[in-house]
């Protein structure tokens, strides 16, 4: 593989990486958008509002969402994560002294069974334990909807949020993009303007010759004496030429002041 279509094949390659970024940004943007469209026409539909500041009780204004979001419509998936935790939750929690749906289902199959045995017996105990079969079935009715409510809102908070960090992975991979796309073009731009090592017209071929470890013996023209020249091996760029026919011009003069019209053997 020549060396200069290295820098070509990684320019390409770079290009190639631009383009699959721009299509995962592209379809990252698509999802953020749907996300935030969908959740915010869903929320409205529901005409969920916040109690205003004045209607809040000491324990919501505890909540510094409750406070923030008050008298407004909910129609983001913050608003609906602050509403579910903040005010559902709250709620809920004071229904059966902190018990859950769930929890419930015990003390309630407990007080049916009471119920029919009383019904069976004639027991006059039975409207008292009817009435509390009732209460505990209606906290559960209540906690049901309470807990259905703030889990569909949660829902509602993630699928919003999921919304929000494709929309920060659609700007890093745009970022990355535009990055990669600038490096990729000095590259090839570098690679196809490179310029190719050539002799100068004014310059003898001796003068561009490169070091070489093992040196031979060449005649130094201007002198006529046998000195310690470096082995050609290939052209050098022109600023290097310069350096050496310097080099060689301090030698010449050297050898010719100490043995002019000598050759060495």
């Amino acid at each position: 593989m020549k060396r200069r279509s290295v820098p070509v094949i990684a320019g390409g390659a770079g290009l190639v990486l631009v383009g699959v970024l721009v299509v995962v940004g592209l379809v990252m943007t698509t999802n953020s958008n749907f996300a935030r469209t969908y959740v915010g026409d869903q929320l409205r539909q529901q005409r969920i509002m916040f109690s205003p500041v004045e209607a809040l009780t000491a324990e919501e204004k505890a909540s510094p969402c409750l406070v923030r979001y008050a008298g407004q419509q909910l129609t983001t998936g913050k608003q609906a994560e602050c509403y579910a935790n903040d005010y559902i939750g709250l709620h809920v929690k004071s229904v059966a002294g902190g018990k859950t749906y769930a929890e419930l289902r015990e003390p309630e199959l407990a007080l049916a069974a009471r119920v029919a045995e009383a019904e069976k017996a004639g027991d006059p105990a039975l409207p008292g334990l009817q009435k509390q079969l009732a209460a505990v079935r209606a906290q559960r009715g209540v906690l049901f909807q309470g807990e259905t409510s703030r889990g569909l809102l949660l829902t509602s908070f993630g699928f919003s949020d999921l919304g929000v960090k494709a929309g920060h992975a659609a700007a890093v991979a745009f970022a990355a993009a535009a990055v990669l796309a600038l490096l990729s073009l000095v590259r090839l731009s570098g690679a196809s303007g490179a310029p190719r090592s050539r002799l100068r017209k004014d310059l003898p071929f001796d003068s561009v010759e490169r070091w070489s470890r093992e040196p031979r013996g060449v005649i130094a023209p201007a002198a006529g004496h046998l000195a310690l020249t470096p082995r050609p091996t290939r052209v050098c760029l022109s600023a290097s030429a310069r350096v050496w026919q310097r080099r060689r011009g301090v030698n010449t003069e050297r050898t010719a002041g100490a043995d002019a019209g000598r050759v060495k053997p």
